[in-house]
């Protein structure tokens, strides 16, 4: 007898396996299995809810995830309630990615003026891992037909971290947890771990080497090219004459100033209002 209500577990593999299967299948079977056996038991989570009406009182879908969690032995290392603000949730979670290997957040994900989730967690991934939103959706059909479309619940890797959006919704968290995520976040987490990420040294590792061309740019005082969502570009200070331009140094009397049409723009700098042709 099983639960219509809730979402069916991953298909067994008990009859390829007994009919032997192509070598192929079980090769991939075998590989999946020993990563599992390696996984770790404990993974270090953190549990964000973004609304702009509950509380940690009442912010049921969060206490679901924390009970679900701290019962199967991980680690909750940050929870938090914010508002429906894109700088609220960015600020959360660039703290969470720091200090957890998964994050999980609920709310924010539809449709409306106020879910604002989704976009600045796009901003933050580096790697998507588009099956989340997929078979979440292909569960969420199973129970509440053609509106499983309205949600953008999306998965993806950011520095070291995985980032994981669900829908506010007690029974949509249901869904993601029990459906997905709930037997597959330890080899999530080893798989996270298994050959580090770009631009993450872990403890106890020794950093590689710069490239010779990102040596020669530290050498000359210049940022080297960053793929860090977290980190903004540092921007080249300006040259004298672009200084001029932009109106904050002086003149370098050893360049020429154009007095052409050309420069009109640099010559009248902060003052372009007061020359009566603009």
């Amino acid at each position: 007898m099983t639960d219509a209500s809730r979402p069916p577990g991953p298909p067994s593999t008990s009859g390829n396996a007994a009919a032997g299967g192509s070598p192929s299948a079980r090769s991939k079977q075998l590989s999946s299995q020993q990563h599992r056996a390696a996984a770790p038991q404990s993974v270090r989570v953190a549990v964000l809810t973004i609304s702009d009406t509950r509380t940690p009182e009442t912010d049921t879908s969060g206490q679901y995830l924390l009970a679900e969690l701290k019962a199967a032995g991980h680690s909750v290392v940050h929870y938090r309630v914010v508002r429906d603000d894109a700088l609220d949730i960015r600020t959360a979670l660039t703290l969470f990615v720091r200090e957890a290997t998964v994050v999980l957040s609920t709310g924010g994900t539809g449709l409306t003026g106020r879910d604002v989730t989704v976009p600045v967690v796009e901003s933050m991934i580096t790697k998507p891992i588009p099956g989340f939103g997929e078979l979440f959706r292909m569960l969420s059909y199973r129970e509440v037909g053609g509106a499983a479309m309205l949600s953008r619940a999306l998965g993806g890797l950011c520095r070291g971290s995985a980032i994981f959006a669900m829908p506010g919704s007690l029974n949509a968290v249901k869904t993601a947890w029990e459906g997905i995520l709930r037997d597959e976040i330890g080899h999530l987490a080893f798989e996270i771990e298994r050959h580090g990420q770009p631009g993450i040294v872990q403890p106890g590792v020794v950093a590689p080497a710069l490239s010779p061309l990102a040596q020669s740019l530290v050498a000359a005082g210049k940022t080297p090219p960053t793929t860090d969502p977290l980190t903004p570009p540092m921007t080249p200070p300006l040259s004298p004459a672009a200084a001029v331009v932009e109106g904050t140094g002086a003149a370098d009397p050893a360049q020429p100033q154009s007095r052409g049409p050309g420069n009109l723009m640099g010559r009248l700098g902060r003052h372009k209002k007061e020359d009566p042709r603009l």
